[in-house]
């Protein structure tokens, strides 16, 4: 094992989830545009692509249709947001036990990565949280037989700054299920 520190790429050494936006820091549809472009290039079993985003804004229908089901954790920040984005993944296909694809939560994982690193590269900051009423969200926004609502992103610029962050040792990532 080298002895040589270990350097992550300045976009993931730099990378938090901020509890503060800026409410002035809105995303324009250029913006947006390339993020969701970011998430369309991520890697899924089989080519499958088995995600899907519901953007909204602050002064969209859409943004104000979300709020409301936001739990009081995240209703203190979220919604200064430049943008929120629900994600989707599509784990059957349409009414049936059949799975469309049994990655399509992990999936969805890598799409999401890639967006916040593409975010993180414009100076962007992004929070992805499950802190909402889930069965809400999918009834009121009632996606197609086979789709699962899985969690929110905020998106926006920070307005605050990354407290100490702590990560497991790499050790206990090679380790922890057989320790």
């Amino acid at each position: 094992m080298s002895s040589e520190p270990i350097r992550l790429h300045p976009l993931l050494a730099g990378r938090y989830s901020p509890r503060a936006f800026d409410p002035a820091g809105t995303v324009d549809d250029k913006t947006l545009d390339v993020l969701l472009e970011a998430a369309r290039w991520a890697p899924s079993a089989g080519n499958s692509q088995p995600w899907s985003f519901y953007p909204a804004r602050p002064g969209e229908v859409e943004h104000k249709r979300l709020l409301r089901y936001l739990a009081p954790s995240s209703a203190r920040w979220a919604p200064d947001a430049g943008l929120l984005i629900v994600t989707l993944a599509r784990r059957f296909v349409d009414d049936s036990d059949l799975p469309y694809s049994e990655f399509a939560d992990y999936d969805l994982g890598q799409a999401v990565a890639h967006l916040t690193v593409q975010a993180q590269a414009l100076g962007l900051a992004c929070h992805q949280f499950r802190a909402f009423d889930r069965d809400a969200v999918t009834a009121d926004l009632a996606p197609n037989p086979g789709w699962a609502v899985l969690s929110m992103i905020a998106v926006g610029r920070a307005a605050d700054t990354a407290t100490a962050r702590t990560r497991h040792e790499i050790a206990h990532l090679r380790a922890a299920p057989w320790g």
